[in-house]
This record gives structure tokens, sequence and C-alpha cells, in this order.
């Protein structure tokens, strides 16, 4: 995957410039061991690097910048006619139906307004299709579906997988891979990764020290709840056994560059994934208003993904300020982010395996590593005038 001179995509070299010595710094005088960002346009890649222990060939585990991808396969289902967003769930997967569960609907799944996201799913059972589905059998609602908004970790995109298998008739790691990444032409994004393959992946590593909890009120004021995901759990993605699973939820591997990528062909679709009328309207429409208990800030989910929007609230959705609001993404535990910008035609990715303790820090760095990836295409005198 080559990668085209910035001045021919009408990317400003100065902002890229000003990013990359951001993320330097990070590496360089900060706490993490490697990272790797990507910038495309208009189709074509146009910055692909890594800095610090770790080259162009790494790939690094993308965390909830995995939740796009599975969503993909879902879009891909809806648009051939084989999966309805406002059915139940119980319609496809009837043993998912116990306990309450019978009215939760596929876009409250993808929307994290299903009312179960402490459900739990891992091993043995997960390593199963007939384990997972008992296991979700099991399952009971936090609260009531559709009446909040509270972010799934998992467990919603362990019911996509399976909801991918039912419909489809493939593993859901086959159907990614033969119907959205082999079109796609994007080599080294994968879920499920066999162990012979899995060469070049990035050791996470804890890195960092938590925040106080004045950072956390100072930074999010009228947020209650902050999730607290101990380090040690992330590193369960350095077992060889869970790699080769692929956790539908966040263990997906790639490069930054198949990210970016992954983003234009969301954007540019030529029919050969998705339909392009079906897509147009997923991608552009917020379904969820309700606001994120992390933040405070309303959460904006469209059908699986994070849709930036034109409030005050949009630099808390990980995407910056400086994309508009149609820009469409997600982030991930530990500092990963990845989005493209309908507007502008750009789309960016930032993965590192350095999971900083402060969550803050990692998504401060995201948000300005955003901003000038968004910055780098707009004209120069609109970036003179904004305040930096």
């Amino acid at each position: 995957m080559g990668e085209v001179a910035i001045g021919k995509l009408g990317l400003n070299d100065r902002e890229i410039d000003k990013l990359r010595s951001r993320l330097q710094h990070a590496v360089e005088k900060g706490p993490l061991p490697s990272l790797q960002f990507a910038v495309a346009r208009h189709g074509k890649l146009a910055v692909f690097e890594t800095l610090g222990e770790a080259d162009n060939e790494t790939r690094y585990t993308i965390f909830s910048c995995t939740k796009p991808v599975v969503a993909a396969a879902i879009w891909r289902l809806m648009g051939e006619g084989l999966l309805d967003a406002e059915k139940p769930v119980a319609h496809y997967i009837p043993d998912f139906a116990g306990n309450g569960k019978q009215n939760i609907t596929v876009e409250q799944v993808l929307c994290h307004t299903g009312g179960f996201p402490r459900a739990p799913l891992s091993t043995p059972q997960w390593w199963t299709r007939q384990g997972r589905v008992a296991e979700m059998r099991k399952w009971r609602l936090n609260w009531q579906p559709g009446s909040r908004m509270e972010y799934h970790p998992l467990s919603a995109h362990w019911v996509l997988a399976e909801l991918i298998e039912s419909v489809s008739g493939f593993d859901y790691r086959d159907y990614l891979r033969e119907h959205i990444m082999a079109p796609l032409g994007l080599e080294h994004l994968r879920l499920g990764v066999a162990r012979p393959e899995q060469r070049n992946i990035a050791t996470l590593q804890c890195v960092g020290a938590p925040p106080s909890s004045s950072e956390i009120r100072g930074l999010f004021g009228g947020a209650q709840e902050w999730p607290i995901v101990a380090d040690s759990s992330l590193l369960m993605f350095n077992d060889p056994e869970v790699r080769a699973l692929g956790v539908p939820g966040g263990g997906a591997v790639s490069t930054a560059a198949d990210v970016a990528m992954f983003y234009q062909a969301l954007m540019r679709n030529a029919g050969t994934v998705w339909r392009p009328e079906f897509l147009a309207g997923t991608l552009g429409r917020v379904r969820v208003h309700l606001p994120d208990p992390m933040t405070g800030a309303p959460a904006n989910y469209g059908l699986g993904v994070v849709i930036a929007g034109d409030d005050r609230y949009k630099p808390y959705r990980g995407m910056g300020s400086r994309v508009s609001e149609r820009a469409f993404g997600h982030q991930g535990v530990g500092g990963q982010v990845a989005w493209g910008d309908p507007a502008s035609g750009i789309s960016f990715c930032l993965l590192t395996n350095g999971l900083d303790a402060n969550p803050l820090r990692s998504a401060q760095l995201c948000a300005a590593a955003s901003n000038r990836a968004g910055a780098a295409g707009l004209p120069r005198r609109d970036i003179d005038g904004h305040q930096q």
C-alpha cells in the first residue's frame, strides 16, 4: 500500500509536521513505547509512520476500534436484507430471549442501549459458539432496553458476532475476512489471527499512572461514572490463544494504514461491499442522543459508530474539534482512535501498544492528534484563524 505525496492530496504539510511532532513527543518524552499513525484522503494513503520500538510492518491490537469493523459486516447483511435493525435479536437467535431480553433490537445492540453492558462472557465459554450462546441465554438486564445508553465493552459485540453467524452461515471471523477485508484489500486488518500468523504484533505494555479524582472532575465536571479497566486485564490480548479467538468487541489487529483505508472505503463506497444508499443513511444518522454516563455528553451513536456532531461536546467524542459534524469513528482503550470525515475526505488512525493508566492523558493525545489530522485538510486561512 503505497503513499501518495501530501501535496497532491491537498493536505497541509505544516499540520502534518505538527501532528508528527506531537506524536514524537508522546514517545520520546512520554510513556509510550511505540505508536503508529496514518492519514489518508480521497482513497489514497498520504502518511503512514511508526515511532518508537516498532516499524511499519508492526500490527497493533486496536481494541474498540474493532467495533466499526464488526458493524461493517452487520451493515452488509442489512443491505442484503438478511438483518433488520428494528427486529429483536431473538428473531435471529431464539436462545437470546431469556430473562427479559426478548425485545432487545439489533439497533439497540449496535447503539449500546440494549441494557446488558456488564453481561459476563469470557473463558472458557467464549472458546466455542455453543458455549457463547449458552452464556447469552443466562444474561440478565441491568436496565430496561432503550431507556439509557451505557457503553457495552464486550457483551454487545458477541451478540453481533452470533448474528453474523446465524444469518450468513459463516464463522464471524471468516465472514469479515472474505466479505469485508479481502474485497477492500486490507491485508493487515484481521479479527482472529492464527498462531503461525501472529508475527509482528506489538506486545501490549502497561505504562503511566492513573489520574486523580480531581483530574477527572476537572475535565468532565458533571460526569458521575468513570470505568476503570485494569491494565492487567487488557494484557490478555497478548495471549496467542486470545489473539486467535478474535474477541469481536476489541480483539482485531491491524496497521494504522489499513484502518485509515477502511474508513476511506466507508466514505467512498463503490457498492462492491455495501449498498451505497444503505450505507449513506447508516453513517449519517445519529440514533442515540441519550447521555453517555462517562462524560455527561450526548452519546451521538449511529449504528455502530460515534458521529462527531456540531455541539459543544464534539471534542469528547474522540475525533477532536477540527472535523465536520459528519465525521464518524470510534476510540479504543489505551489511546487508539480512528475516524473518517466525509466533508474533507480525510481518514485518520492512531494506534499504540502503551496502555496508559491515565485515560485522560491518552484521550488528550487522541484529541490533539485528531485536531492536527483534521486541520490538515482545511484551507490555511481557516487554520490560522482558529485557536489551537
